[in-house]
């Protein structure tokens, strides 16, 4: 099986999120909780609980983002030299 890049997710307190996904982007998530779950032996996993691991790992694997966060001067200027 394919190691996935998340790995087991904590069970937090619940947050509330409201968000709208296109369709194909529910259903991978969902798919996605599922392989996880099996993976490491979990209950399945909904994309709300997906959503804030997913995003904290891509901010922390964005070089970009690091470095202007390094830099301590992040400021929606900053942002726009992200992209």
């Amino acid at each position: 099986m394919t190691k996935l890049r998340l790995g087991p997710i904590a069970d937090d307190k619940p947050v509330r999120l409201t968000v709208e996904l296109p369709a194909a982007v529910h259903h991978d998530l969902v798919e996605y909780g599922r392989l996880l779950a099996r993976e490491n032996g979990q209950a399945e996993i909904t994309p709300e609980k997906l959503i804030v691991p997913m995003i904290a790992r891509f901010m922390l694997e964005d070089r970009g983002f690091r470095g202007v966060r390094k830099s301590g001067v992040l400021n929606a200027d900053d942002l726009s030299d992200l992209s």
